[in-house]
Order: C-alpha cells, then sequence, then structure tokens
C-alpha cells in the first residue's frame, strides 16, 4: 500500500513539474512575443516621426531643392541600372553564338534587358516594401484609433496635389476632425440637457419639501404649488421640444407640402395672439402680400409662433411688432421686426444653436428652453429655405425667413388676400 501511494506521489510531482515547465516555456514565448511587439513598434514610432519631421520640412527651400536633387539622383540610377542590364542582355546573347539577323538581336537585346531589369527590381522592393507597409500601418492605425472613439487623430500629408493617395490621408484627417467636432457637439449637449432638467426637478423637490410644513399659510402653499406647476410645464415643455428635434432632424419627420396661402397663415396667427400683445399693449402693424407656396401648414405654423412669441416676450411695454410679408416671384420673404430688448453682436452668431440663450438673465417666469430657434431654423431648411437675424443691442431685432415659391398650378391665379390690409395697424 505504501509502494502504490509512493508511486501515486512520484506521478503526480512529474505531472506537477510537467505543467510547471509548460507554464515556463509559454511565459518565456509571451515575454519574447511581447519583445518582439515593442521593438516593432518602437521602429514603428521612428518611422513615423521620420514622416512628421519630413512634413513639418516640406515648405523648407533648402528641403525642397535637396529633395528634386534626390529625385534626380534616382532617376540617373535607373537609366545606368537599364543601361548595366541592356549590356549585360547583350553579352549574354553574344556568348550563345545566335545567328540572328541585326534586327531580331537588337529586339532580343532589349526585352531579355528589361527582363534582366524586372528581376533586380522585384528583389530590391522587397527590401523597399518596409516604409510602404509603414505608411499603411499608419492609416490602419489612425482607423483603429478612430473606431475606438480617438478622434484626435491627424497623419502627415505627403506626395502631389494630384495624388490619391494624398487625398485618402487628407480625407481621414478631415473625417477625424468633423468626428471630434460632433463629439465636442454631443458632450456639450447632453451637459445642457442635464442642466435644463435638473433645475425644474431641483424646484419641484425643494418646494415640495416646503410643503411638508405646517405653519404655511393658504397663500404661501397656493404660491409653491403655482412654481411647482410652472416647473412642471416647463419639463413638459422642454421634453416636447427635444422629441420634437430629434424627429427632425431624423428626416423621418412627415413632411406633407400642399399649395398655402401664407399670408392667410400669418393674419391667423397674428390674430391668435391678439391676448398676448394687447396684454403688453403692443402696437401690432402687418403687411402682407397674397403669396402662394409649396409648404407644410402645420410646420410653418410652428415657425411663425415661435417667432411672434418671441417679438411679444422680448419687446416692453408700449412696444411695436411689424411683420411684413413680400416675394419678387421665386422667394416669399417674411420678416418679424420689434423694439425689444435686442441681442448683442456677439450672441446673434450663437442663436440657432441648440439650448443657447441670449438673455441669461431668465428666469423662470420669462425664459424658455433655449430649443425654438433651432426648431425654426430646422423646419425653414427642410423647406428649403434659410432664416437669419438682425439686431441692435437695446433697440429691436428683425428676424427674416427666406422661403422658395413654388410654381401656381396651370390654369390657377392666386386668390386676393381677405381681411389683411396693405398696411394696418393693431392696437
Amino acid at each position: 500500500m505504501s509502494n502504490r501511494e509512493g508511486r501515486q506521489r512520484r506521478r503526480e510531482l512529474l505531472e506537477r513539474d510537467r505543467e510547471q515547465n509548460k507554464a515556463w516555456r509559454r511565459m518565456k514565448r509571451q515575454e519574447i512575443a511581447a519583445a518582439r511587439l515593442e521593438k516593432t513598434e518602437k521602429k514603428r514610432k521612428a518611422r513615423q516621426e521620420r514622416w512628421w519631421r519630413m512634413d513639418g520640412k516640406k515648405d523648407d527651400p533648402a528641403f525642397s531643392f535637396w529633395l528634386r536633387v534626390r529625385i534626380v539622383l534616382f532617376m540617373l540610377l535607373v537609366l545606368c541600372s537599364l543601361a548595366i542590364c541592356w549590356i549585360g542582355a547583350y553579352y549574354i546573347t553574344h556568348s550563345l553564338r545566335w545567328n540572328m539577323r541585326p534586327l531580331v538581336g537588337q529586339l532580343v537585346n532589349s526585352v531579355l534587358g528589361f527582363v534582366i531589369f524586372g528581376v533586380i527590381i522585384s528583389f530590391v522592393s522587397r527590401f523597399g516594401k518596409g516604409r510602404q507597409r509603414e505608411y499603411w500601418q499608419m492609416i490602419i492605425d489612425a482607423l483603429k484609433r478612430i473606431s475606438k472613439g480617438d478622434f484626435k487623430v491627424s497623419l502627415p500629408v505627403h506626395g502631389r496635389d494630384d495624388d490619391p493617395w494624398r487625398e485618402v490621408v487628407q480625407s481621414i484627417n478631415n473625417m477625424a476632425s468633423d468626428l471630434n467636432k460632433m463629439e465636442h457637439m454631443r458632450q456639450e449637449f447632453i451637459s445642457n440637457v442635464s442642466h435644463e432638467i435638473q433645475s425644474p426637478l431641483t424646484s419641484i423637490t425643494g418646494f415640495a419639501r416646503v410643503l411638508r410644513e405646517e405653519q404655511l399659510t393658504p397663500d404661501q402653499r397656493n404660491h409653491y404649488l403655482n412654481i411647482i406647476e410652472q416647473e412642471s410645464v416647463r419639463l413638459s415643455r422642454l421634453s416636447e421640444n427635444m422629441l420634437k428635434l430629434a424627429s427632425l432632424d431624423s428626416e423621418k419627420h412627415p413632411f406633407h407640402a400642399a399649395p398655402l396661402r401664407l399670408d392667410k397663415q400669418l393674419q391667423t396667427l397674428i390674430l391668435a395672439c391678439e391676448p398676448q400683445w394687447q396684454g403688453k399693449n403692443l402696437e401690432m402693424s402687418v403687411d402682407l402680400k397674397p403669396v402662394t407656396i409649396e409648404a407644410d401648414d402645420d410646420l410653418l405654423s410652428q415657425v411663425w409662433v415661435n417667432l411672434l412669441h418671441n417679438a411679444i416676450k422680448f419687446t416692453p411695454e408700449g412696444g411695436s411688432i411689424h411683420v411684413t410679408l413680400e416675394t419678387d416671384g421665386r422667394e416669399a420673404v417674411v420678416s418679424v421686426e420689434d423694439t425689444g430688448i435686442g441681442i448683442s453682436a456677439e450672441d446673434q452668431a450663437h442663436i440657432f444653436e441648440r439650448f443657447f440663450k441670449a438673455d441669461k438673465s431668465r428666469t423662470r417666469s420669462g425664459g424658455g428652453s433655449g430649443l425654438g430657434l433651432s426648431i425654426i431654423q430646422k423646419i425653414v431648411q427642410m423647406h428649403g429655405g434659410s432664416v437669419s437675424v438682425a439686431s441692435t443691442l437695446g433697440e429691436g431685432t428683425r428676424m427674416t425667413v427666406r422661403l422658395p415659391v413654388a410654381a401656381a398650378r396651370a390654369g390657377q391665379k392666386q386668390a386676393p388676400a381677405q381681411d389683411v390690409p396693405d398696411r394696418g395697424a393693431f392696437s
């Protein structure tokens, strides 16, 4: 029994030693592979640095001169090699003592010389493929970095302007730059959304805790309930605008273009906003020419409602708003001008950005989400038009929307506008 246990123990020890040897050999192979990989990576980085140094010197006159000299010397080397191959071909055919006519012999020498030159080039090119492989490896590494989310990629650009590979490298650099900008925009968008959502949620949570206090008077309780209701409406409006923008960006939003009397649509919406501008004692003047365009009625109504509400919101009491509609036969031009607080020149470059608010002091009672003008711009672009702003701080703002006019249907004339004066005033 003891001998059996001894043999079993020796077998276990031998098996353990064998496994340890296998593990040690595996570890050594991994170390050797890692060392080779590190050596290859160092060579690749060294070659890449040389590429970068060459790219930085390409505008240097001395560097350009020596580059041209190297090209000329390379061409001379090729010609000399061809001459040597032809001479070698001549001696080979001469040593074989073939009886050929002079013309046939010349052709044979030329072909044999090119064959010898091609064989030599095939052997030499194997030693020169390393740099080409390194260049391709740089492009592959750059694409791998981009696929992993690293968009700070910039490859050195070499070659002539008409070189197709130069265009490939420039396209990769442009793609990385555009993706990097989109990544910054995405991060900024997430930050803005988080801020816009967190603000009303914080207010709702805070005032809900205050309402638990029993010593509050009915007026105080109603006041806090009104604030909670306002913040809930604000949060609902924010989510609705975000969903609307997402739908418009997806290019799958329903778009039903049909002949539309733009002057009648504007007149209807201006009259619908009458309680708002009359409540602030504003003078509303309109100058609407009869215009028919091909457009989506529902989408365009959102544009005019947003523009009118902004004009009313930022115009002080006793101010004025002027709405005009004109056409030159090719496009309809709608202008909404107010005598409000105006927009600074610095902010005018950003007002169509999402979540941007020109008035940083806007509060719950007077501020929006900063998505209204983005929605306006997207809808106008869907119609093939454009929207612009002209404003002077403290004097007022003029928003101008240009929309293409579709051709009228054959045999159909535009009906005159009804109940719209050429130059009227509402007060």
